[in-house]
């Protein structure tokens, strides 16, 4: 009852503001607030405004507002864990296992050496100077290291 007082009050003074502005010889803006001010009548007579103040005014209403609030932020907040994890745990899980078969089965544990332990090494026979001596399968080595950093980049997606 207070609330379609209320309305009725808001179109009346709406409609006399757009009597006064039509009166000023500006019939356009006239126009335009009596159509504003005949909206909450309109609203009265559709029985919106019953509807409306009938749920603002029940507890249960705003508890059920409160439910769905904390629903949404609920899905939000797995939405935002799903983008930060990459996914589901099916789509992780299937990312790890491509991972593990695009990286080469040497790349886990990259030798140092020749493949030979340093004990084992063969001692080349000094014809010279001790610094001037070079081993003979210098070459064999640097193409290993090579091997090895290729599999450390391709490990590590570069």
């Amino acid at each position: 009852m207070l609330a379609e007082t209320i309305c009725s009050a808001a179109s009346a003074a709406g409609l006399g503001i757009a009597a006064i502005t039509a009166y000023r010889k500006r019939f356009l803006a006239a126009t335009r607030i009596a159509a504003y001010s005949l909206v909450p009548v309109g609203l009265v007579m559709t029985g919106v405004v019953e509807w409306v103040s009938g749920i603002a005014f029940k507890p249960v209403v705003w508890v059920g507002f409160g439910v769905l609030g904390l629903s949404w932020v609920l899905f939000m907040t797995t939405r935002a864990v799903e983008r930060r994890t990459g996914g589901t745990r099916q789509e992780r899980k299937a990312a790890r296992a491509a991972q593990r078969e695009a990286v080469a089965p040497k790349a886990g544990a990259p030798s140092l050496g020749g493949g030979l332990p340093a004990a084992a090494e063969p001692k080349q026979p000094q014809a010279g100077p001790a610094k001037s001596a070079k081993p003979a399968n210098k070459g064999q080595t640097q193409s290993e290291d090579f091997s090895d950093i290729e599999a450390i980049l391709k490990k590590h997606g570069i």
